[in-house]
């Protein structure tokens, strides 16, 4: 443990769980907006954008 955990008192696991659940709440709000979702495909490994309809927009290779 370091100096800024102790002064926190937030341990890693909880520290991730929170970002976790941050990004969850902040991608229903883009869902809801109708905003897309940045997002990767690990099979393909490539970025895309995630619109609410559930379509998909691939980043082009240049």
């Amino acid at each position: 443990m370091n100096e800024l955990d102790s002064m926190c008192g937030i341990s890693d696991e909880e520290l991730t769980k929170r970002f976790k659940e941050a990004v969850r709440i902040e991608n229903e709000i883009k869902k809801i907006k109708g905003v897309p979702i940045a997002k990767y495909d690990k099979k393909l490994n490539k970025p895309y954008l995630e619109y609410p309809d559930g379509r998909r927009e691939y980043e082009i290779d240049k």
